[in-house]
C-alpha cells in the first residue's frame, strides 16, 4: 500500500530507495512535520510515483528543499542461515559483522532489518556475493517480504 510523504529532491525518482530514519534536530519547529514524520522508522521505502504539480518546499534537513511522492515498503535482500531459507520461511539476521570490506557486508547487516527480529522470506536468490566468509558462517541471499511497519 503506498503512502504520501516528502523527501528531498534528489532523492525524489521512482524507484529510489531508503531506510527512514526518523526525524532530525532540523525538524524541530518545521510546519511540514505532519507530511514528513509520517513513516516508521528503520523501514525500508522505495518511490513508487513523484507527485506531479507540486512545488519543492523549503526544508531545513535537505539543501535544495522537499518533493511530495508515494511510497511503499521494500524488499530488504540479506544474507541468513542456509538451514532456514526457503520460501515463507522466517529467518533473523546472523549477526553483526566487522568486515566491512566483504561483498556481503551489506547483506549482513542490511539497511531496514534489525538483529533478533524475524522476518518472512519471500524469495531465496542463492549463494552470497562473497567467495569465503572470514566468520566462518553459512549463509544464503535472501529477499525479505517488505515491512509493514508499525
Amino acid at each position: 500500500m503506498s503512502q504520501v510523504t516528502l523527501i528531498g529532491t534528489r532523492l525524489a525518482e521512482v524507484g529510489t530507495e531508503f531506510t527512514y530514519e526518523g526525524e532530525a534536530s532540523a525538524c524541530e519547529g518545521c510546519p511540514y512535520r505532519e507530511q514528513c514524520l509520517n513513516l516508521s522508522e528503520g523501514t525500508k521505502y522505495r518511490v513508487t510515483s513523484v507527485r506531479e504539480n507540486t512545488q519543492t518546499l523549503e526544508c531545513g534537513v535537505h539543501d535544495t528543499g522537499v518533493r511530495a511522492v508515494e511510497v511503499e515498503p521494500a524488499p530488504v535482500m540479506a544474507n541468513v542461515s542456509p538451514k532456514s531459507a526457503y520460501a515463507g520461511s522466517k529467518a533473523s539476521l546472523e549477526g553483526p559483522c566487522p568486515h566491512t570490506g566483504c561483498p556481503s557486508h551489506e547483506y549482513c547487516e542490511p539497511a531496514g532489518a534489525e538483529f533478533d527480529t524475524e522476518y518472512r522470506i519471500r524469495e531465496v536468490i542463492g549463494d552470497p556475493p562473497h567467495d569465503y566468509c572470514h566468520l566462518d558462517r553459512e549463509l544464503s541471499l535472501v529477499e525479505f517480504v517488505p515491512s509493514e511497519g508499525d
